[in-house]
């Protein structure tokens, strides 16, 4: 292996940036090989081979590895692993790499050098973002997430959709891009023709009604819906307020706007003890989009993409078929002049390009809307409405089950309220901070008891990914063990333990890291992993990635405090100050990863 070493601009941004250019700099040094070979007649000249590195799964094969000799092997005409041994003879080399090994029937596996690896600790213990760089070309970035209901309190269903767009949204913003939250309430409709004259009823009894607050909407809901049902009059009065509604008068707007005022009241309440972000600053409800239906069918229609059918106007997709093999029909305006979801999604894609200059749109919404959203952005493409450049995208999610399997419910089988949830979570914490023996007071006790409630309930969701179905358990959720929030909390509580028995604060710490002890180098290389880690949760909008990050990353700790003293009478000096330096790293990335996922840490628990 030839001594051509990287540039020293090369390594410095190494030093700075981590696993990512780590990789970046391999497949470079692999880009030179291949091209030296190619001059040199041992390869095809016209392979362009795609060149991969990966993180290895076992430490004793390396840190990174490639399978690129078995991608040339066919091409090329060549054994595979000779050709990998070809590929190491003629590697440039890199005081970034230790050693090279062969694996297999032709891996080529990396190990870097442990002086690199503990620079990267030194400068994330410096650098107050964990050396996380910001994005090189940041983006506008639209987040469609939460989206509960006027007149209605959020309930679990609103959970998943709330939590994992706010960690996306964190973690985005966190990068560098402009992030624009979106709250798409349901706020329109003709079920508020029906609320208007309830709420007209409620203020006839009693004129101070909404001082109160509406402290039940679910009982305002069921009960305008009874009477509804059960009263012609107030049934024809209702549909009445919907057409002034839809046309703009005055007093129904007014009504109106008092539901949507008292909703979003209790929403924030909700929003502000879970730690997520959304105020009612971040509010584009489907009314917004209003008075843009109308061009938009016109213009659907001046283009031949929407066609009149049976009095209703329906745009028909070859993309989508029905259960006859026929082009499915997706209807933009109903017959009697209404609008449907499809045509608000259809305007709020457009508004979203025209109006925010989004680069991309994410819309964390239920699995079971996937088809839908697809019709309608596919409409958007074929109209013309926003450019291939902006990418729409459904990040779907499952439904929070009981230990039966089925959607959670409450034992008389009603939706419950989030409210009510939060409220167990305390109670549950609480109590089991009592069980603990702690030298807290009552008033930490009942902070800690809050954070560590809405951590878990959060957590017990932001872990699972969002793909699946998963099975909500209070005892796991609330466990100090395994992949879990108050599991976490305690590792960062413990970090922050060593640093006072210690006397020294993280901002003090003098010294360098060394990395002689194996647990000190497996902590060393899941810290370097954040950086990747933080970039996959902002392009997958998977915020489970970070979770299983963060529990892997709290386990190599406890195992390097086990295995590498800190406090201990005899331990060496350097050996002391290099291994605070550790735990230093360690709470920076616990905290700032916990903080992307809205969580709290605590300093003592």
């Amino acid at each position: 292996m030839s001594r051509i070493y990287a540039p020293r601009v090369l390594l410095d941004l190494v030093s700075n940036f981590g696993e990512l250019i780590m990789k970046e700099h391999i497949q470079a040094l692999l880009e030179q090989t291949v091209s030296t070979l190619k001059q040199q007649g041992k390869l095809p000249a016209e392979l362009e081979p795609r060149i991969q590195v990966d993180r290895t799964k076992d430490k004793a094969h390396g840190d990174l590895a490639t399978n690129l000799a078995l991608l040339l092997a066919k091409p090329a005409k060549q054994n595979p692993r000779a050709l990998a041994q070809l590929l190491v003879d003629n590697l440039p080399a890199s005081e970034l790499v230790a050693k090279t090994e062969l694996a297999g029937p032709g891996f080529i596996n990396f190990f870097l050098d442990s002086n690199w690896l503990a620079g990267q600790i030194d400068a994330m213990v410096a650098d107050e973002r964990a050396n996380v760089p910001a994005a090189e070309q940041p983006q506008t970035v639209v987040v469609d997430y939460s989206a509960p209901n006027v007149a209605k309190e959020m309930h679990v269903g609103h959970l998943r959709s709330t939590i994992i767009g706010d960690a996306v949204v964190r973690t985005l913003e966190f990068l560098g891009h402009k992030v624009i939250r979106a709250n798409h309430i349901g706020d329109w409709g003709t079920q508020f023709g029906m609320l208007i004259a309830y709420l007209e009823k409620l203020e006839q009894e009693n004129p101070d009604v909404l001082s109160s607050g509406l402290s039940d909407l679910e009982q305002f809901y069921r009960e305008s819906k009874q009477q509804y049902d059960n009263d012609a009059d107030f049934a024809e009065r209702a549909r009445n307020y919907v057409v002034k509604l839809q046309g703009g008068d005055e007093y129904c707007l007014n009504m109106w706007q008092k539901l949507v005022d008292v909703t979003l009241k209790h929403n924030q309440e909700v929003y502000d003890r879970l730690g997520v972000s959304l105020t009612p600053a971040n509010v584009m409800g489907e009314s917004m989009y209003n008075p843009m239906l109308n061009d938009i069918v016109a213009d659907l229609q001046q283009q031949g993409l929407a066609v009149e059918d049976e009095g209703a106007l329906v745009v028909y997709l070859d993309e989508y078929k029905n259960k006859d093999g026929d082009p499915m029909g997706v209807i933009v305006r109903k017959k009697d002049g209404g609008f449907l979801y499809t045509t608000t999604d259809i305007a709020c894609a457009k508004y979203r390009y025209e109006q925010l200059g989004a680069d991309r749109a994410l819309y964390f919404i239920d699995s079971r809307q996937h088809q839908h959203l697809m019709q309608a952005w596919t409409i958007v493409r074929k109209a013309g409405y926003i450019p291939d450049s902006m990418s729409l995208e459904h990040h779907a999610f499952g439904m929070m089950l009981g230990k039966d399997g089925r959607p959670f419910k409450t034992r008389s089988g009603g939706t419950i309220k989030l409210v009510d949830l939060l409220d167990e979570a305390e109670e549950r914490a609480a109590a089991l901070l009592e069980q603990k023996n702690t030298d807290l007071s009552a008033e930490e006790k009942a902070q800690v008891a809050s954070r560590v409630a809405m951590a878990a309930v959060k957590y017990a969701d932001l872990s699972k990914s969002r793909t699946t179905d998963y099975i909500f358990d209070w005892d796991n959720m609330l466990s100090f063990e395994g992949n879990t929030a108050p599991y976490l909390q305690y590792a960062y509580t413990r970090v922050q333990s060593i640093f006072r028995k210690a006397g020294v604060s993280a901002d003090a710490l003098t010294g360098n890291v060394i990395i002689d002890a194996p647990a000190e180098e497996a902590l060393a290389q899941k810290l370097v992993q954040f950086n990747d880690t933080v970039r996959s949760v902002a392009d997958k909008g998977m915020p489970h990635l970070l979770c299983l990050y963060l529990y892997e990353l709290s386990g190599a700790f406890m195992s390097f405090y086990e295995a590498c003293p800190i406090n201990k009478e005899g331990v060496p000096a350097e050996a002391r100050a290099s291994r605070l330096r550790l735990c230093a790293a360690t709470a920076k990335v616990l905290q700032q990863g916990l903080s992307l996922l809205g969580i709290d840490t605590l300093e003592r628990m």
